[in-house]
């Protein structure tokens, strides 16, 4: 069997799992040193995972020279929405005349260029997993010294589209997967990355403030606004990614966001994810409620679609103040949820009609 037949179910949907940049290339540095030992071409190679799945994966492009080996395995991402899937992943493997495995990358893989990652500023971007995986297949193979080059001819093409150059990793892909295994869709691998740039900001100059944005409008906005300071993207993970920058010791947030996530945010909503929560037109109703709105007006807003379509109707009804109302709001409880009444956070909504000023 080529690739992984195994199936997760998320969100009541059937979906293949997949397999990391990590495997692929400890497949690609095993199925090399084989080669190199025997002479032969191969055409499969079998490697473990930590996950305790045994993958057996497709050999591509094998070459064979006197004094080296290389190959590719092209990686597979299953259903998960990953921008590395189908890319080759090579090793080229050469014998070292003592015992020592040296690792290294090459064309398309990333260098790290701040401190406080899994290397020094230098290192080839490939996780401490990975790594181990790599010497682990190829000391099964034979007991020798190799030094092996990890390399992806469209690495630094992907890797402008990956979180890289946000957590200091610039000139390619990083080979990562604690698992081996890619599970589709996985809010923890999400949240990890999102912690990994907290953290870099954290290790430097910008300690003081940062700016947290649900995507790229977010950021857009901020520019426009000029609000200046380190950035993060957090999707829907308000509540995760609130603690964890308190927690790391930033002294002021400040959050931009549409008001179709943001009027979540301001009832207490701290996953805005459609399928945790939809209070988008409860939270406009609350809020004109307390602005002494006629109830006309509530059953109006209330029978809204969209958020944009809430916010424009009130604001033709004289009610535009509610955006403001809605920001201290979400201010307010954000405080509450990091039980500390007296903490500097800034919560900043826009829209799409009418940008961020209201009359």
């Amino acid at each position: 069997m080529s690739g992984l037949d195994l199936y997760v179910i998320k969100d009541g949907k059937n979906l293949r799992c997949g397999y990391t940049t990590g495997s692929c290339a400890t497949a690609a540095a095993k199925a090399s040193a084989l080669m190199l030992e025997t002479g032969k071409i191969i055409s499969y190679v079998e490697i473990d995972t930590p996950a305790g799945i045994r993958l057996k994966l497709q050999v591509n492009n094998p070459q064979i020279t006197e004094e080296a080996a290389s190959c590719s395995i092209i990686k597979d991402a299953g259903d998960d929405p990953d921008n590395t899937d189908g890319i080759e992943i090579y090793a080229r493997v050469v014998k070292r005349k003592d015992r020592k495995i040296n690792i290294d990358g090459g064309q398309g893989i990333g260098r790290i260029r701040r401190k406080g990652l899994f290397g020094k500023p230098g290192d080839a971007a490939i996780n401490p997993v990975p790594r181990k995986m790599i010497e682990k297949e190829v000391r099964e193979v034979k007991d020798s010294g190799y030094d092996i080059l990890i390399f992806a001819p469209r690495g630094e093409e992907i890797g402008r589209k990956t979180f890289n150059k946000n957590i200091g990793i610039e000139g390619g892909i990083s080979i990562i997967g604690t698992k081996g295994i890619v599970y589709p869709m996985s809010e923890d691998a999400f949240l990890k990355t999102i912690y990994m740039e907290m953290d870099m900001i954290a290790n430097g100059p910008g300690k003081e403030h940062i700016i947290l944005v649900p995507g790229n409008y977010g950021e857009k906005q901020a520019d426009e606004l000029k609000i200046d300071g380190p950035r993060v993207r957090i999707s829907n993970f308000l509540g995760d990614s609130l603690l964890y920058a308190y927690n790391k010791g930033f002294k002021s947030i400040s959050l931009i966001g549409h008001i179709g996530k943001f009027a979540k945010l301001s009832i207490g909503v701290f996953n805005t994810h459609s399928k945790v929560c939809d209070g988008r037109m409860e939270a406009f109703v609350y809020y004109l409620s307390l602005m002494g709105a006629p109830m006309d007006l509530l059953n109006k807003v209330n029978n809204c679609v969209t958020a944009e379509e809430g916010l424009n109707t009130s604001i033709e009804a004289g009610y535009g103040q509610v955006v403001k109302h809605m920001e201290k709001g979400g201010e307010e409880r954000i405080r509450r949820y990091l039980k500390n009444e007296d903490y500097k956070v800034r919560v900043i909504i826009y829209f799409m009609e009418r940008g961020v000023d209201i009359c």
